[in-house]
């Protein structure tokens, strides 16, 4: 088993040489896997490692693309396994690809590194210093956000209360949850324990574990202070993509927005065959050609209507 695990880093190593190395996203065709599978495989090979097509620290954006974009996984997730198809999708289509494993406290875990799980407010501060490097190393003047679940909400508190508007151009989030989420009740059970004086003690035990859990829950003081003087920077352009089957986002339409530089995608209404549900949208194929369109909307192509299932295609 181990020489099996050796083998496997040795090849993974020198795939992960050939996709990143300078002008490779011009020259090589990367695969683009509509599941899971390879980011679960990579993350056994080398954990938390970039996905493919990412984190080329010699790319130069193109005059055609000329915004990196900077990949922002969800709670409980890191960027292997979350960007197995966006990473290398984005890369094939001539953009610049950077990703990040953010809100980790204490030290890393050895197999499996869950992220996000640090107050959003620090998380944020993380992508503002990952994102100045983008800058830096590229020679960009903005970057492009795409974003799944948390990767969608803490990323505007960087733009909103940390500088980022001036950084950010377009902000492209896969089951998004501006309003928070009243999965199972829990929203009205934090304010229910709060109304009785024992914040405190549930806040002591949840914290060192999940600083940013109590964070997603409709009314919170997290999402309270986001929505103050409005939810949506003027700056930005935001495009949210949900899915009616989303089962950790309650309500789905938590994650739709109003304003005129927000744009709202309901993926059923458009393909009544996409039975895509919160983790199935970030590898999912009609979602893959609405993240393109938006990101570059001038050369927007027809969305197909392909059968997905929960978890992908």
């Amino acid at each position: 088993m181990r020489t099996m695990k050796s083998l496997a880093t040795v090849a993974l190593a020198a795939a992960l040489t050939l996709v990143t190395a300078p002008g490779a996203q011009a020259a090589t065709r990367l695969p683009v896997p509509y599941n899971f599978a390879p980011g679960v495989v990579q993350q056994l090979a080398a954990p938390d490692s970039p996905p493919p097509g990412a984190n080329n620290w010699a790319c130069r954006p193109s005059a055609a693309h000329p915004n990196p974009v900077v990949l922002a996984h969800g709670l409980g997730a890191n960027q292997t396994v979350n960007w197995g198809t966006f990473s290398p999708l984005l890369a094939n289509n001539g953009y610049c690809v950077f990703s990040l494993t953010y809100g980790v406290p204490g030290d890393p875990l050895p197999v499996y590194q869950p992220g996000g799980l640090a107050p959003m407010e620090e998380s944020a501060a993380e992508l503002s210093l990952f994102v100045d490097k983008v800058l830096a190393k590229t020679g960009a003047s903005k970057v492009d956000i795409l974003g799944h679940s948390e990767g969608t909400l803490m990323p505007n508190y960087y733009v909103k209360f940390l500088g980022g508007a001036d950084k950010v151009d377009k902000y492209v989030g896969l089951t998004p949850l501006w309003d928070g989420t009243t999965l199972y009740g829990l929203s009205n059970l934090y304010q229910l324990v709060s109304g009785y004086g024992l914040q405190p003690v549930i806040d002591g035990v949840l914290n060192p574990l999940c600083g940013s859990c109590k964070q997603f829950l409709h009314g919170s003081d997290f999402l309270a202070k986001m929505h103050s003087g409005g939810t949506f920077a003027p700056e930005v352009t935001y495009t949210n993509i949900v899915t009616r089957y989303d089962e950790l986002v309650l309500p789905y339409t938590s994650g739709l927005g109003s304003g005129p530089n927000v744009h709202n995608v309901v993926l059923q209404d458009r393909c009544v065959l996409d039975f895509a549900e919160h983790l199935g949208v970030a590898a999912d194929r009609n979602a893959a050609r609405h993240v393109l369109n938006a990101l570059d909307p001038a050369h927007a192509k027809p969305v197909p209507c392909l059968p997905a299932g929960p978890l992908g295609s």
